[in-house]
């Protein structure tokens, strides 16, 4: 007998979004106040553990990459970082010109609109153990000393915390992820918010992923540049690599790939080596663009202020935050939830559209994630070669 297949995150995103818009429809009012119970007790629980999941899984990858000393470090974490902000910027001006205009007002009103009407049975407090700045400095406080110390007995520590954090959110936090999203969409479909909340993803998620083709050309254009190589060329031997991501919407699983692809467009074996697990962690440029146009898109569609300068902010904080994005199993929007919430102020439900957004496109994310760590890989090749070649 042949075994069922198992049915991933995405799938169970989308299977919960389909049902949910169904059953809202037709549950009585007891069964939606149920769901609006889990829901604001769940989300309770997420607030509570976002600032554990930036200290430990930030924390831990900050000692790793410290670890590596050297000038191709110092080199190919601010590349890495810069195009991670570079696409954050692309999103966020991309978004300003065309969402206005796409997200009609006739289109987004309903949505504007929270389902208040439906109250919880109860609800739980769960005050946080510390504030999500106070987090993401400690973690960067003890990371950078255990790297520089070479702590081992805190290392230890902290990678216990984050294995035991990595397991709460895998063997809690996902499973319980669809019924929350089911939850939502139920209440949405019973207050009559749900046509145009699907009508604005179908056309958010046309925007993103024409994006994610813009960013990797230019990111193959400006290494072309500076290589003096075909970038079309070079991204076409990319290709085996953005699809291998697309299959298994894992940036670890395809770096054998990814350092195949990397060495068969000439760059070195000891840079490929170096770059491209590295990148693997901390660039992160196609789940940037994603995070924010979705949190664009639903700021604009519900009528809340969207200045450069709050942009700014987040941009700069969630290029940071998303070296922790490889440690979590739901992906990056897991490990910016904590800047989402405390920059943009979004509540529970916002956060429940950003993850549905979010997940939906998953796969194409992460596949330009590793595509463009080619590109990097090539600029930092040919930057070395150029420091060690003699005058």
């Amino acid at each position: 007998m042949s075994k069922i297949p198992r049915i991933g995150l995405l799938g169970r995103i989308l299977i919960a979004i389909v049902l949910g818009i169904g059953a809202g429809h037709i549950m009585p009012l007891f069964l939606v106040r149920l769901l609006v119970t889990f829901n604001s007790v769940f989300s309770e629980f997420l607030s509570f553990t976002i600032p554990l999941i930036i200290f430990a899984l930030v924390a831990s990858a900050i000692s790793d990459v410290g670890r590596k000393a050297g000038r191709m470090l110092l080199l190919t974490t601010g590349i890495a970082y810069g195009s991670t902000i570079f696409a954050g910027y692309l999103a966020y001006f991309t978004g300003i010109s065309v969402f206005p205009r796409l997200l009609e007002a006739n289109s987004t009103e309903s949505l504007r609109a929270t389902a208040e009407g439906v109250a919880p049975y109860f609800t739980i407090q769960m005050p946080a153990v510390f504030g999500v700045m106070t987090a993401l400095i400690l973690a960067f406080i003890l990371g950078l000393g255990m790297a520089h110390l070479d702590s081992r007995g805190l290392k230890s520590g902290i990678d216990e915390l984050k294995e035991i954090i990595s397991r709460l959110i895998g063997g809690v936090i996902i499973p319980l992820l669809p019924i929350y999203i089911f939850g939502i969409f139920s209440s949405m479909a019973y207050t009559g918010e749900v046509a145009s909340t699907i009508e604005v993803f179908i056309r958010i998620i046309g925007v993103i992923f024409l994006l994610h083709i813009i960013l990797l050309l230019l990111q193959f254009g400006i290494a072309g540049i500076i290589c003096k190589r075909n970038p079309l060329s070079m991204l076409r031997n990319m290709m085996p690599a953005y699809f291998t991501a697309l299959g298994t919407c894992s940036s670890a699983a395809t770096i054998p790939v990814t350092l195949k692809q990397t060495q068969l467009n000439g760059v070195s074996s000891e840079v490929a080596g170096f770059t491209v697990p590295l990148c693997a962690t901390i660039h992160l440029s196609g789940s940037t663009l994603k995070i924010v146009s979705c949190a664009l898109a639903l700021m604009i569609a519900r009528g809340i202020p969207q200045d450069l300068g709050l942009f700014t902010e987040f941009i700069l904080m969630l290029g940071v935050t998303m070296i922790a994005a490889p440690g979590v199993p739901g992906g990056a929007i897991m490990a910016a939830l904590a800047i989402i919430q405390s920059i943009l102020g979004f509540d529970a439900e916002q956060q429940a559209l950003m993850i549905s957004l979010y997940i939906t496109m998953d796969n194409f994310g992460t596949a330009c994630n590793v595509t463009g760590d080619g590109a990097i890989a090539q600029v930092v090749d040919q930057l070395n070669k150029r420091e060690i070649s003699p005058a």
